[in-house]
């Protein structure tokens, strides 16, 4: 007989990250289900990964337990949460109780079920301005809006289930996820849009009419800001390997995962005009407040702990992959 298939909760899979997760899953040979409440997912895509799909909500303790009650889930993958940092400051409500309460009520679900690995979508924005280049997991952590604040406390729940409870956690810190799955099944498609690629693609496509700089006088070599773009499908499989560290008993840590190298708003500007042909007209604005001038991290743990390898490290890939995908969905 052949081996059965661990199942994985994967929550907000319907999502941007966590589809790509959801198929890095299918291919490593898990059964996935997914708990989303649709407010940012699509269905659609779900329904392109013939996974089964629960709509619901992380803070709704009566359906997690029947969840866990009538599933044998062997580990949770953690991505369901909201992002927007400027609505962080304007709602930390929503995000307080989304975030961390949400969070809290799926890790005491999982505590009562007896289900002891969760993989944590994590954030670079726990580390508020860097105080150096590139950023280390060791870097103090002093988030400077509510998002990064409330994904920090999430560490710290997780930092003390750890010996209290025996749930082991990987966090994974991302720097900015970008591109979509090289062959062009998923993609990145957020409503309202406010990361750099999708927008200078939009605006490509002819959607918007220009895309905004945010600065042209830091201390940069173009005077745009620097940041890390990491490839989703590499982010995706480093889930993977936190999840086949966890099952191979280890214990609770932290990773970054970026490129270890950073490109500017112009450079990303300059890479789109290329792969699309396009001429993409820009807006210089000023700076916003609590923007770092560059934010580049350090992945070395994770090559040397988890032999992660990011595979699409070049920013034309990036940008190549997220455009097939745009054109596809908005052309």
């Amino acid at each position: 007989m052949p081996p059965v298939k661990q199942t994985i909760l994967v929550t907000g899979g319907a999502g941007y990250i966590g589809s790509h997760a959801v198929m890095a899953l299918q291919h490593a040979g898990y059964e996935v289900v997914i708990l989303d409440n649709l407010v940012y997912g699509h269905r659609d895509l779900v329904e392109k990964l013939e996974v089964e799909l629960i709509v619901g909500d992380t803070s709704d303790r009566v359906l997690l337990d029947e969840l866990f009650a009538t599933k044998k889930i062997a580990a949770v993958m953690h991505f369901s949460a909201y992002a927007y940092v400027g609505e962080s400051v304007t709602e930390p409500a929503k995000y307080y109780r989304n975030n961390v309460i949400g969070t809290l009520t799926l890790l005491e679900a999982m505590v009562a079920a007896s289900v002891n690995k969760f993989v944590f979508s994590s954030t670079c924005a726990t580390y508020g301005v860097p105080h150096q280049i590139p950023i280390t997991e060791e870097h103090p952590q002093s988030p400077i809006n509510p998002y990064g604040a409330t994904k920090l406390m999430v560490e710290r729940i997780l930092k003390d289930f750890s010996p209290a409870y025996g749930l082991q956690s990987v966090c994974f810190r991302y720097f900015n996820a970008a591109g979509a799955d090289p062959n062009g099944l998923l993609g990145e498609d957020h409503n309202p849009e406010t990361h750099l690629i999708p927008l200078v693609l939009q605006t490509a496509l002819g959607q918007r009419e220009s895309v905004s700089i945010y600065g042209t006088d830091y201390p940069t070599p173009d005077g745009t800001c620097v940041r890390d773009y990491i490839h989703v499908t590499d982010l995706a499989d480093a889930h993977i390997l936190g999840l086949k560290y966890l099952m191979q008993g280890g214990e609770t840590t932290v990773f970054n995962l970026g490129n270890g190298n950073g490109f500017s708003v112009k450079q990303v500007i300059d890479t789109a005009q290329t792969v699309t042909g396009k001429e993409i007209k820009v807006e210089s604005s000023d700076r916003r407040p609590g923007d770092p001038p560059i934010l580049v991290g350090s992945s070395e743990k994770a090559r040397k702990i988890l032999g992660w390898e990011p595979q699409y490290s070049d920013l034309k890939d990036i940008i190549t992959h997220a455009w097939r995908w745009h054109q596809q969905r908005h052309g």
